[in-house]
């Protein structure tokens, strides 16, 4: 082990960006895997770097006794005084090893360890990458798509994710090279590495996109109860402020409807309907089903959180919605299960 060697380790660390106490535990790993196989792979074989000094000291650590019962072990008390000369019967001593001595298969096996281990570095710093954006926005570059599938391959910094065609908006098409936004679902390690799993179609994407665009909910004055999204049509999202000369629709909507308006633009025109959250769930629900008129909200089962609601007549198929998309909606933002009347069924005859 030689001067180069510790500057090709300092060219490994610059390039990959390991830590170098991880490198030279793997490669110390590697010598002594390396050179147990010399001594029937007993576990006798140390190794100790100091990159400081820029020495490697490989040793074998052996017993020493009256009768040798174990070569690759031990070794008697005259043998032991050769190397050292206070050496003791019940004691150890170390026999330094010459690297240089190393065989050919010595060698090969250092290298495979420590390119798994550089490999195993590489994989770890990119889970950890992943996982500081799990449940985040953010941008890709749409580096290919499968004509057969549809799934686009997409470049995240200096790695690579998947977004399956289930995780489209349905009709949005895509262009190589094109900078999108996507939404990370989870991050999970598998075994060729990390797996990201992104999406287009989650709730979550809308979410960040408002905290990015209304500087009141990054902030924390406006609060995103909850978002429920049926991607490429409609997506409601209740909010709430917690200053109450801070309106937090208007906030949302933004001077002139810019920030919505800045939001629907990168979701391809999905329609936001933006809902004045309230404990009151008659409240609450009624405010839900905008952009109708709602007459009342009956609770029929609070435990089951059952509600009735009366709209006017002519109000009655917006307030469903196109196949019943509008109510559905609701429902889902509310958590409430809600049963929708006209007017008249409620008028004594």
């Amino acid at each position: 082990m030689n001067k180069e060697f510790f500057e090709a380790v300092n060219q490994i660390v610059a390039e990959k960006n390991i830590p170098e106490e991880y490198l030279y535990e793997k490669i110390s790993a590697a010598i002594v895997v390396a050179a147990k196989h010399d001594y029937n792979g007993k576990d006798i074989v140390h190794c100790d770097i100091d990159p400081e000094k820029q020495k490697v000291k490989v040793y074998v650590r052996k017993n020493v006794v009256e009768e040798v019962e174990d070569p690759d072990t031990d070794l008697t008390l005259e043998q032991a005084r050769l190397i050292r000369k206070s050496a003791k019967v019940g004691g150890t001593i170390d026999i330094p090893l010459k690297t240089k001595n190393f065989g050919r298969i010595v060698a090969q096996t250092a290298k495979h360890v420590i390119r798994q281990g550089i490999r195993e570095a590489e994989r770890g710093q990119m889970l950890e990458e992943f996982k500081s954006k799990n449940q985040e926005l953010i941008s890709a570059k749409v580096e290919r798509i499968d004509p057969i599938t549809g799934n686009v391959t997409l470049e995240i910094g200096k790695s690579q994710a998947v977004l399956p065609k289930t995780e489209q908006v349905p009709g949005e098409k895509f262009t190589e090279n094109s900078q999108i936004k996507v939404y990370v679902v989870d991050v999970k390690e598998g075994n060729k590495g990390p797996k990201i799993m992104i999406s287009r179609t989650h709730p979550g994407l809308v979410r960040r996109l408002f905290e990015q665009e209304v500087p009141e909910i990054y902030d924390g004055t406006i609060e995103i109860k909850s978002v429920s999204r049926e991607a490429g049509s409609r997506t409601k999202i209740a909010v709430f402020s917690k200053d109450e000369d801070v309106d937090s629709v208007g906030a949302c909507i933004g001077p002139r409807g810019q920030r919505v308006s800045n939001i629907v633009d990168v979701l391809g025109g999905e329609k936001i309907d933006i809902v004045k959250y309230s404990d009151d769930p008659a409240q609450f629900v009624g405010a839900a089903l905008a952009p109708s008129t709602v007459n009342s909200v009956e609770i029929i089962d609070e435990s089951a959180k059952a509600c009735r609601v009366t709209v006017p007549d002519d109000q009655l198929s917006l307030a469903i919605g196109n196949k019943g998309q509008n109510v559905r909606l609701a429902a889902r933002l509310t958590g409430w299960k809600i049963d929708i009347k006209p007017e008249s069924e409620n008028l004594e005859i």
